[in-house]
């Protein structure tokens, strides 16, 4: 086809997103509606714990319009990183949602899941080709065992594989999955030039980031060597800023963006205003990859989190706060020796100074008040909480130079005092690894529904 048209109604299933404008934007005609399910941006908890991003409720309220096209309209519908962390229990329970659901609307679907766990054995037999992260960091045959679960990111190769397959399909539920991965297989099978494609998927996977205002979803109108952008909603645009922007996402660089494919060089884009709503992307560019690669993410429980919050209004105390929370902690660690052993760990974030930077903070002036927030770890429930109790009374009550007031130090908005949040994982693996050879991403066909 000399068009592909691919809608992309919300940035993150279950966000929500006006079921009136996608309606409308289906009538008019679409070739492929392709959605992002999860992410690692809310850490790895979902991977680690098995939780999903959101609730049952809200996939159903966003899936029912959708499947509701696919039916009606002969629309496929291709689903990443099913549930949030793309395990495959997120990519079982998907499924079975889809079979809820569509049987409720009395329709049958021809459903293809593809699972992306990875077992351990197969990490520990690859662990010597497991490439540093960018911290410089390579795991340890013990990080793999302490992993509750591993995933692997799938490319392009598996959504492109049942796309061209026998078995005709109307909905993928796809696994731990690259977000621009299920664009870029549907456009290239189209004859959309690489480039074009997979900076498509770079774009739409995150909806109407790139509108303003930015929110909802967003239509591609692809052709071989360009793309036209369109909000689902008649209230947004996108311009050349707002699309031009959108390479500053999440990225290390702009021009530059690697993937398990290769590289997508943007360096020669041009981003025109076609109307006052639609911009024309062209210039992207596709460097293959000279071997096959995977990402993979692996997450461990490595103790239990408390937490308490608080703000301060002190200017002295503002002054002199990482010198006082220095030794709030080594007071604390008198009487919890488990933290000075480093079996248990306590970290501050100081809202309103530089809690979102951290030390890359530039703007060092003193504010008038901050917010602190206190995290303990350690490895029982109830250790947990009894440090975060000692460290807590003592932001609260310890003394400090130039004090005035004898009152406590810190103004405390919730009871209880301390929260007990639940267990605390890490990113255990978060590696590039050498896949030649490997077979991963099983797939498996069924029909759902009535």
């Amino acid at each position: 086809m000399s068009e592909t048209r691919i809608l992309t109604p919300t940035g993150m299933l279950g966000y929500g997103y006006p079921h009136a404008d996608f309606r409308a934007t289906v009538e008019a005609g679409v070739d492929a509606i392709v959605v992002d399910s999860g992410s690692t941006d809310p850490g790895p908890s979902m991977l680690g714990l098995g939780d999903t991003l959101v609730t049952e409720e809200s996939y159903a309220r966003d899936l029912r319009p959708m499947l509701r096209a696919v039916h009606e309209f002969g629309v496929p519908l291709l689903i990443g990183s099913a549930g949030g962390a793309g395990t495959n229990a997120q990519v079982d329970g998907m499924v079975e949602l889809i079979d809820r659901l569509a049987a409720e609307e009395g329709v049958v679907l021809r459903v293809a899941a593809v699972y992306a766990d990875v077992p351990a054995d197969v990490v520990h037999d690859r662990l010597h080709l497991v490439q540093p992260n960018p911290r410089g960091e390579v795991p340890t045959a013990a990080d793999v065992d302490a992993c509750t679960a591993i995933v692997a990111q799938m490319g392009a190769e598996p959504f492109a594989a049942i796309l061209a397959g026998p078995d005709p399909v109307d909905v993928i539920v796809a696994g731990r999955a690259y977000d621009p991965a299920p664009y870029a297989a549907f456009l290239e099978r189209r004859g959309v030039d690489a480039g074009v494609a997979w900076h498509v998927g770079k774009i739409l996977e995150c909806g109407g980031a790139c509108a303003e205002p930015k929110g909802g979803g967003v239509l591609a109108t692809v052709r071989a060597d360009s793309f036209d952008l369109t909000p689902m909603s008649p209230g947004q645009a996108c311009t050349p800023l707002s699309v031009a922007a959108h390479t500053l996402y999440e990225k290390s660089r702009p021009d530059l963006l690697p993937g398990p494919a290769g590289m997508l060089d943007l360096r020669d884009c041009t981003y025109t205003a076609l109307d006052d709503r639609t911009v024309r992307v062209a210039g992207s560019r596709h460097e293959p990859a000279e071997r096959a690669t995977v990402k993979l993410e692996g997450a461990a429980v490595v103790g239990h989190r408390c937490v308490f919050i608080g703000g301060v209004r002190d200017p002295l105390l503002i002054g002199q706060l990482d010198e006082f929370l220095t030794r709030v902690e080594a007071h604390a660690g008198e009487l919890h020796p488990e933290l000075a052993a480093g079996d248990a760990t306590v970290t501050f974030h100081v809202y309103g100074r530089d809690a979102v930077m951290g030390e890359r903070e530039p703007n060092r002036d003193t504010p008038h008040e901050v917010g602190i927030l206190g995290e303990i770890v350690a490895p029982t429930p109830a250790l947990a909480k009894a440090i975060c109790a000692s460290v807590r009374i003592g932001v609260l009550h310890l003394s400090y130079p130039g004090q005035k007031a004898t009152a406590g130090n810190l103004a405390l908005p919730l009871n209880p005092l301390d929260n007990p949040i639940g267990p605390a994982c890490v990113f255990a693996l978060f590696h590039v690894i050498d896949a030649e050879g490997l077979d991963l991403f099983p797939v498996v066909h069924r029909k759902v529904g009535a």
